[in-house]
């Protein structure tokens, strides 16, 4: 059995199409993939099982990578194809079924449209699928102190301060005053390291946060890794705080214990944010006819020490 898969465009909506490859690894244990992203998604996939291959294809193609796509994709007879883009040319293809996502309701999480896409209930967790070279490449991101840590969380607070638009940025002077909280000696993780983190043409964001904090306990991870590398650093970190981004998914689906800050609920889906997915997750918006900028600090750290402490109490339950 041979499935191709059309994988979303923005680093955010891969991620969260990770769960609908984890449902139909799980539904066809036999199938092998075919998968269609772009170079910047790609990379998480690679490490897949049962994977052929990767077609790339870019969020804007010309049309002569669309017909070169099409026919190296029309030489397999497709059992199903799934398009999450979706993509005109996989109506072309000979295929037995096929499952096209249709235009996103801000009312469903698109992990649930997926899942339904797909006649299947929403995983509890997002997968991720990283090799042991990225596990070891990501220790080259990690200070040597917090790999000599012992069991638990290490002392690390992941921070990522650029969003998807500017309705999805809390100011900078904010992040620095809370993230100082949350790792000050009576905060939930004091003393811990904290890294920023952004894709590299966002470093105009990161850096006045980067100049924020002290000098021997700030990390620079903008731009730094490979995503997968970044993933397994993430793992490592014991909170991550940020705006709406494709980044605050894949350190949601990591594992990484998350606090989203979203614009209200109800604003249009361009701007209100999509809530991370996970049950290490949480959100905090702002209240309706105030903007992601009226959040206030204390809320902000409030809401991020009530996740950890709700986190440790399950772990000694």
């Amino acid at each position: 059995m041979r499935i191709l898969v059309v994988l979303p465009t923005r680093l955010g909506d891969a991620v969260l199409a990770g769960g609908a490859l984890a449902l139909l690894q799980d539904r066809y244990p036999e199938a092998r993939f075919t998968l269609v992203a772009n170079r910047l998604t790609a990379p998480l996939y690679g490490a897949m099982p049962r994977l052929d291959r990767i077609r790339l294809l870019e969020p804007t193609p010309s049309r002569r990578q669309i017909l070169t796509l099409w026919l190296r994709a029309a030489a397999t007879s497709w059992s199903l194809v799934v398009d999450l883009r979706p993509t005109l040319f996989t109506s072309l293809l000979v295929k037995r079924k096929r499952l096209a996502a249709q235009t996103p309701d801000p009312a469903f999480h698109p992990v649930v449209a997926f899942a339904d896409l797909l006649g299947l209930p929403p995983p509890e967790r997002l997968p991720l699928w990283l090799a042991e070279a990225h596990r070891k490449a990501a220790t080259r991101l990690l200070p040597t102190d917090s790999l000599s840590n012992g069991g638990g969380s290490l002392p690390l607070l992941a921070v990522g301060p650029a969003g998807e638009d500017e309705a999805a940025i809390w100011p900078v002077e904010r992040f620095a005053e809370a993230a100082l909280a949350l790792t000050s000696p009576g905060g939930p993780l004091p003393d811990a390291r904290i890294a920023v983190v952004a894709e590299k043409h966002e470093r105009v964001l990161a850096n006045p946060l980067l100049a924020r904090l002290p000098r021997e306990r700030r990390l620079d991870w903008v731009g730094r890794a490979p995503l997968p590398v970044l993933a397994a650093a993430l793992r490592h970190c014991g909170l991550y705080l940020g705006t709406a981004s494709g980044l605050l998914h894949l350190a949601a689906a990591a594992g990484c214990p998350t606090l989203a800050l979203l614009s209200p609920a109800g604003a249009s889906s361009e701007t209100s944010g999509v809530a991370p997915w996970g049950p290490e997750t949480a959100e905090l918006r702002a209240a309706k006819g105030e903007t992601l900028a009226d959040l206030d600090v204390g809320a902000v750290t409030g809401a991020a020490t009530q996740l950890l402490n709700g986190l440790q109490d399950l772990r000694q339950a």
